[in-house]
């Protein structure tokens, strides 16, 4: 294979381009407007995310490697970095404008946004009051002038920076920090049928002069600022400690990495931001420093109240039952039948809870294992598996401390399964567990039999709204045996397992994928059929990448439905021109990864809990699942294709116009929309 004809496109670069077509979801018309306003909070939330992990990283490479050398294929560390600063600068001045397009639509539906300087005398007395007894008491103050460095603050909370000229012409400044618990959003008394919605760092801005009264200043400005630190979680090297207490006091230390990106209001004063950067030790040619508007921590938009305005709103769903299956049988009969597939939320989360709780309560159960990498604030899958040890099962629970954001949640629940009898494994420092299984042991006529199911999703009641994902329902004991070996491979992964029918990195997965790929090729030599049908979350692994070219060189038809991050270059002649790939941002978070290969019209179906991403790949305990039920490999080629009739939401993925959205001259056709009628129907 001539390797020289290989393209890539920059991982870094490709979720720019993702989180734009986030973007354009806010500045869609056609999406209800206050759902309008909460993509934006999700673009933001995802800004955020990625500079405090891959711009972190990075810049950890540009700082160690300050060589010039280009370790980025056509660019050094610090050229991304500085690519990076340039398009985030760029699509930042886009959102403001859609926000204000927003703001303005809003007023049309008698929704008002009210400042400091604009609140009404029927206002006044209802915000002074919110203010008093909700906001005050739960700010934090500093004083700056006596401190030689700025002091550290936690994640995710919103900053104003003060500064007063006081009454002998000296500047004092000080930082008044914005608990995350506290509601951005302050619903003021309607008038009519008018709504006014204030932003409570106005609210602040608006009381200022009653929180700085002890100075008596004649003059007073507040500018928000923002700063993203480094995420990335550091271990020390004390044996003495438990996994459990490093993953805690790494946690804890997270808010003081070093900080990446500074963002802030361009209306602040020069001397203002230059005394800031010299206080925050900023690094200009490291730090993303971005100049912003009046409001930042935009994430929060993601919850901005509903004000009961039905008609902004997406029209709700209502979770359907499976095929065939409804919640209330006997799920353990049920699976001895047949397998079923569950297609959330487009169907109901529940059949997870009440398999779980079923099997907690019945006798002939004896032992329940599974895996946990992130689960809902009240999570009902966790009450089953207390209840579960309660009625004196045997329950062993893999849960991965170092879920990325949720390790806070995850050591809270790890330490009250603990308290119950509930084994816990962590697995290994250095390799994460994101496979999501569970096995289920129970004993028939003294004989054991194994029940369980496989995700391409997180056991999260939460998420399930939100986030599409496939779980299989199954009794197949060649499945099942091998769950149970990922299992022991948890507790002893310096031994062998041979994996005949699942694909489980970091051992097979690679290697088993590119085989089926290179069937594909083999049949396309042969002139058989051939083609493979792909859906995932991120494509990073250039050894994939490059497998996938030979298949199109091959004469492979492939096509690829890429979420996020995506650096294959498709349609590209001589290497890839046999390539398609879109993506889809819609209602839902497009999570479910599966993959088809047409196997000569004998089609291999799979569902998996991996990306095809180095991390996934190598480092990680990842399961993917074959489908052997005929009936379930249709539906799964069924909803493949209905995602790829999509001529609404979809996306040419890297085409030489970013983003361009799959159009054509059929009737509007939106495959989440199509997904629910496909089940309904």
């Amino acid at each position: 294979m001539n390797t020289t004809q290989n393209k890539f496109i920059n991982r870094e670069i490709s979720w720019l381009e993702f989180n734009q077509r986030v973007l354009q979801e806010a500045n869609d018309s056609t999406v209800p407007l206050i759902e309008r306003i909460r993509f934006l909070g999700i673009f933001s939330n995802n800004l955020n995310e990625f500079y405090k992990i891959r711009y972190a990283t990075i810049k950890r490479i540009a700082v160690s490697f300050n060589t010039g050398k280009k370790l980025y294929r056509d660019r050094t560390a610090k050229e991304l970095l500085n690519e990076i600063t340039k398009k985030a600068i760029d699509v930042q001045q886009k959102s403001f404008k859609i926000l204000a397009q927003i703001i303005k639509l809003l007023e049309n539906e008698k929704i008002f946004f009210i400042n400091e300087n604009s609140l009404h005398t029927n206002q006044i007395k209802y915000a002074q009051e919110y203010f008093f007894e909700k906001v005050s008491p739960s700010l934090g103050v500093i004083v700056l002038n006596n401190f030689r460095k700025m002091p550290k603050f936690k994640e995710n909370i919103s900053i104003l920076f003060v500064s007063m000229e006081l009454q002998n012409k000296t500047i004092q400044n000080s930082i008044i920090h914005i608990p995350k618990d506290l509601d951005r959003f302050v619903e003021l008394p309607s008038k009519g049928s008018n709504r006014y919605i204030m932003m409570v760092d106005d609210l602040i801005r608006y009381h200022l002069n009653d929180i700085f009264k002890i100075f008596k200043p004649i003059a007073i400005q507040a500018n928000m600022i923002k700063i993203s630190r480094d995420a990335e979680l550091d271990f020390d090297d004390d044996i003495s400690k438990s996994f459990l207490d490093k993953i805690a006091q790494s946690v804890k230390e997270r808010s003081s990495g070093d900080p990446v990106r500074f963002i802030y209001d361009s209306d602040i004063r020069i001397d203002s931001l230059k005394f800031l950067l010299n206080k925050m030790q900023i690094d200009d040619e490291t730090d993303s420093i971005i100049p912003g508007g009046k409001y930042h921590n935009r994430r929060d938009y993601m919850k901005f109240p509903s004000l009961n305005k039905i008609n902004l709103l997406y029209k709700p769903i209502k979770a359907l039952n499976i095929k065939g299956f409804n919640l209330g049988e006997n799920t353990f009969n049920k699976l001895n039948d047949s397998d079923f597939i569950l297609h959330t939320p487009f169907q109901k989360f529940s059949f997870i809870i009440s398999f779980l709780m079923e099997a907690s309560i019945d006798p002939n159960v004896k032992k329940i294992s599974i895996t946990i990498y992130r689960l809902s604030k009240l999570s009902k899958v966790a009450s089953a598996l207390i209840n579960a040890a309660k009625n004196g099962k045997k329950v062993i629970v893999q849960i991965e401390l170092q879920a990325r954001f949720d390790e806070s949640a995850n050591i809270r629940y790890a330490k009250e399964m603990q308290s119950h009898g509930i084994k816990l494994i962590f697995g290994s420092p250095n390799l994460k567990v994101h496979s999501k299984i569970c096995l289920i042991e129970r004993f028939e006529n003294n004989i054991l039999k194994r029940y369980g199911f496989i995700s391409t999703g997180n056991f999260n009641e939460s998420t399930a709204r939100i986030y599409t994902d496939l779980t299989l329902f199954t009794s197949n004991v060649k499945i099942l045996d091998e769950i149970s070996y990922v299992f022991s491979f948890f507790d002893a992964n310096y031994k062998k397992y041979n994996f005949k029918n699942l694909l489980v990195s970091p051992i097979n997965t690679e290697n088993k994928i590119k085989k089926l790929i290179k069937k594909e090729i083999a049949n396309s030599k042969n002139g058989k059929s051939a083609w493979i049908k792909i859906k995932l979350n991120n494509l990073t692994s250039y050894s994939m990448i490059k497998i996938l070219y030979e298949a199109s060189r091959a004469g492979v038809k492939i096509q690829m439905i890429v979420r996020g991050i995506c650096c294959l270059v498709p349609r590209e002649i001589g290497m890839s021109e046999n390539i398609e790939v879109i993506s889809i941002v819609d209602k839902f978070l497009e999570h479910t990864r599966f993959m088809i290969f047409c196997n000569d019209d004998d089609n291999q179906v799979y569902i998996s809990s991996a990306d095809w991403m180095t991390r996934n790949l190598d480092n990680r305990v990842e399961v993917t699942c074959p489908i052997y039920q005929q009936e379930l490999k249709i539906e799964l080629l069924d909803i493949f294709n209905i995602y790829w009739k999509d001529n609404v939401k979809a996306r040419y993925v890297n085409h030489l116009i970013v983003n361009k959205y799959k159009r054509n001259n059929k009737s509007n056709f939106r495959s989440q929309e199509e997904i629910y009628n496909y089940y309904k129907n």
